[in-house]
């Protein structure tokens, strides 16, 4: 079994990967932008597992930076504290050290302290008005805070301290280290929006999709996921539920499985918006299926008709629900990569009445039955 120990490279010390390929998947017709990213692991000595995750360091829009210092005057070179200990200017602690999109409650504290009167959310700053507070800030950058209170002044130590710390972001590994020791590979759903009139963009996906370039090193880690795991016994089936990019971990399982010679059976649950468009790494999936190694593929393209298909209306259609059924029955492990505010809990419901209607059992029964599937580590989520 793999270990990160070998290695020196870790979450506190970062190793400064090259980064080998960045390509767009989805083809025209999709307001979707999903990216495939191969990052170097040479001479990292760091290992890495099916179903694990990359943590990736950020820096951020340095068009963002040099933005918040022209609104405070600020040269760029002043020294500021650091986290981590010493001193950096405040320019390069901006870039790698500080969240300047996200605005945290002690920013916000010291707007409203600084200001001396009463603001919009000034009331909305304790916990247990957490969730009014978020919907105010939903589509609010720090910078928007600024200029709706352009007369506010922060010395570049107050600044940099009020702003929470940048912290690294997880991507499930779409790659299994049987095939690919000294690199992994990614599928990273790009952010981009726009609110309140201003272009918008995620941190760590747009550094990887707009700021790395051959010269650029990107930190990178190994994540371990433990309770994300292939089961040992290749003989076990496995049924795998990823929409969009929660794809990524199930093709590096697949890959696993094939370089394993495991002889267990492999179901797919797999949707998107367009099969044209969105069918992401088609090729392999359909070559899986032809090599006898991806038993049953069963895809949702929720647009490609008037009315929306989903992976969990996939799942209980009676066809399926009847043969998920029997793999169950059979030991299959069930996985689940995505969104956790929906989707997941849709497979969820939809899982319980498979067991329900296909087993034959109480509504009792079937939520006994799946929490021994978790006691069991037969049930198994990566959601976000």
């Amino acid at each position: 079994m793999f270990s990160t120990s070998d290695s020196v490279y870790s979450r506190k010390n970062p190793f400064p990967a090259k980064l080998l390929a960045n390509r767009v998947m989805a083809l025209e017709g999709t307001t979707k932008e999903t990216r495939h990213f191969e990052i170097s692991l040479a001479g990292s000595d760091l290992k890495y597992e099916a179903g694990d995750a990359a943590g990736i360091f950020p820096t951020n829009n340095p068009v963002m930076i040099e933005e918040l210092l022209a609104h405070f005057g600020f040269s760029g070179e002043e020294e500021v504290p650091r986290a981590s200990g010493g001193t950096g200017s405040i320019r390069s602690v901006l870039m790698t050290d500080c969240d300047v999109r996200i605005p945290g409650v002690k920013f916000l504290r010291q707007v409203v302290l600084k200001e001396g009167r009463q603001l919009e959310f000034a009331g909305i700053l304790n916990p247990e008005n957490k969730r009014q507070l978020d919907g105010y800030l939903r589509g609010r950058e720090v910078i928007d805070i600024l200029l709706a209170h352009p007369t506010i002044r922060f010395t570049p130590e107050e600044f940099v301290s009020g702003l929470r710390p940048l912290t690294p972001r997880l991507y499930s590994i779409a790659s299994s280290p049987k095939l690919y020791p000294e690199a992994l590979h990614l599928m990273v759903a790009v952010v981009r929006y726009e609110s309140f009139g201003r272009k918008r963009g995620g941190v760590a996906t747009t550094f990887l999709a707009d700021r790395v370039t051959e010269s650029t090193p990107v930190p990178v880690f190994v994540h371990s996921a433990k309770g994300f795991r292939l089961p040992e016994d290749n003989d076990l089936p496995v049924i795998m539920v990823g929409p969009g990019a929660g794809l990524a971990p199930f093709r590096g399982y697949l890959q696993e499985r094939q370089a394993r010679g495991a002889k267990g059976k492999n179901w797919l649950f797999f949707g998107e918006q367009r099969e044209k468009s969105n069918f992401f790494y088609k090729d392999e999936l359909e070559q899986y299926q032809r090599d006898g190694l991806l038993n049953r593929l069963s895809t949702a393209f929720s647009r490609d008709q008037d009315y929306k298909i989903y992976v969990q209306n996939r799942m209980v259609e009676p066809e399926n629900a009847k043969e998920l059924w029997r793999w169950l029955e059979e030991g299959a492990h069930f996985f689940v990569c995505g969104d956790a505010e929906r989707m997941a809990k849709d497979v969820d419901a939809a899982l319980l009445r498979i067991v329900r209607e296909q087993g034959g059992k109480s509504p009792e029964e079937a939520i006994a039955y799946v929490d021994a599937m978790r006691k069991e580590k037969r049930y198994k989520r990566d959601v976000y």
